[in-house]
Parts: structure tokens; C-alpha cells; sequence
């Protein structure tokens, strides 16, 4: 078992950002620090020139140029370690996006070992029979019923229709009968009730059509 854990690659970018956060804060400070001197040494030359002391003001303004330069190295190097901070963040971005892809690539090979490409089209076509089965089944049963519900209704509506005719029959012959003549009355009851024969039957519908 090792004495020191490994750093993982996340926690090595980290620390590199600290580092270079650390880098950046103490150039800021030195730039801040060499502003404050420069204003000093401006004022000092000033200073000089007016006393009329050429060779202070001289050797106050070489001091300024080289203060000058300096802050201008310090802008360089503040910029070079602001760009490796950007390559470091570039870098913990790809160093995650390949972990992601690894990751993924191994859930990939493990759903891939799981799957049989044979099985699982022996299952869609499986399915698929099933469901064309299960259609047909639900489609004759919606014929079936739509069959019986038919019948019914035809049945209900013809028996309307029976009952209507019946009722306007009735009424005619309700109607006929109270003006025919009471011994036709009588010859149809007798007829009724002894079996007439055709000829009567004929008779006795000649006299309800009249």
C-alpha cells in the first residue's frame, strides 16, 4: 500500500490554478508597489528641475525609466501567467471530457456485452406478430359488437314499424267497421268463427275496402 496517494489529474489542475492565483495576486501587488515609486520619482524630478539641479533630476529620471521598464516586464509576466491559467483551465476541461468519454465508452462496452443483436430482433419480430394478433383480435370484436348492436337496432326499428302499421290498420278498420251494416257485422263474426272460406275471406275484405 503507498505512503501518498496519487493525485488524481483534477486535483493537480487545481492546485496549478492556486499556484498561478497566488503568481498573479503577488504581481499585482509588486505592479501596485512600482506605480507608487514612479508617481514618487516624478515628483522628485520635478522637484529638481525647478531648483535648477540638472544632475539630481538625471539620475532621478534613469531611476524612472528603469522603474518604467520594470512595470512594463511586470504587465508581460502578468499576461504570460493569466495565459498559462487559461491553458491549465483548457487542459482540467479535456482531462474531464476524457474522463466522461472513458466512463461512457465502458457503460457503452457493458450494454453492448448485455445485448444480442439476434435476440433482440427475434423479440421486435416477436412483437410485432403479437401486436398485429392483438389488432386483428380488437378489430373482429369491434365488428362482432357493431354486428349485434346492428341487429338490435334493425330489430327495434322493425318492430316500430310493425307497431305503426298495426295502429293504422286498426284505426281503418276501427273506422269501417263502425260504418258498416250490422248484419255485415254479424256475417263477419259468424265467418270468424266457423272457418270462412276464401270466397268469404274475399267478401269480407271487398266490404272493408268499400
Amino acid at each position: 500500500m503507498p505512503l501518498f496517494k496519487r493525485e488524481t489529474p483534477e486535483e493537480v489542475a487545481k492546485k496549478q490554478q492556486r499556484e498561478l492565483r497566488r503568481t498573479q495576486g503577488g504581481l499585482e501587488r509588486d505592479r501596485t508597489s512600482l506605480e507608487r515609486e514612479e508617481k514618487k520619482l516624478e515628483m522628485e524630478i520635478k522637484k529638481a528641475a525647478k531648483q535648477g539641479n540638472k544632475q539630481a533630476a538625471t539620475v532621478l529620471a534613469k531611476q524612472l525609466v528603469a522603474l518604467r521598464k520594470q512595470k512594463t516586464r511586470s504587465y508581460a509576466a502578468s499576461s504570460q501567467v493569466q495565459a498559462v491559467g487559461i491553458q491549465a483551465k483548457t487542459m482540467q476541461s479535456t482531462v474531464k471530457m476524457a474522463g466522461a468519454m472513458e466512463r461512457t465508452s465502458k457503460t457503452m462496452g457493458a450494454v453492448n456485452k448485455q445485448m444480442d443483436p439476434q435476440k433482440m430482433a427475434k423479440t421486435m419480430q416477436d412483437f410485432s406478430r403479437e401486436n398485429a394478433k392483438m389488432e386483428m383480435t380488437d378489430e373482429m370484436i369491434s365488428d362482432t359488437l357493431d354486428d349485434i348492436f346492428d341487429e338490435s337496432g334493425d330489430e327495434e326499428e322493425q318492430d316500430a314499424i310493425v307497431t305503426q302499421v298495426l295502429d293504422e290498420i286498426g284505426i281503418e278498420m276501427s273506422g269501417k267497421l263502425a260504418e258498416a251494416p250490422a248484419a255485415g257485422r254479424g256475417k263477419i263474426g259468424a265467418a270468424a268463427s266457423n272457418n270462412p272460406t276464401d270466397d268469404e275471406i274475399e267478401r269480407q275484405l271487398a266490404q272493408l275496402r268499400t
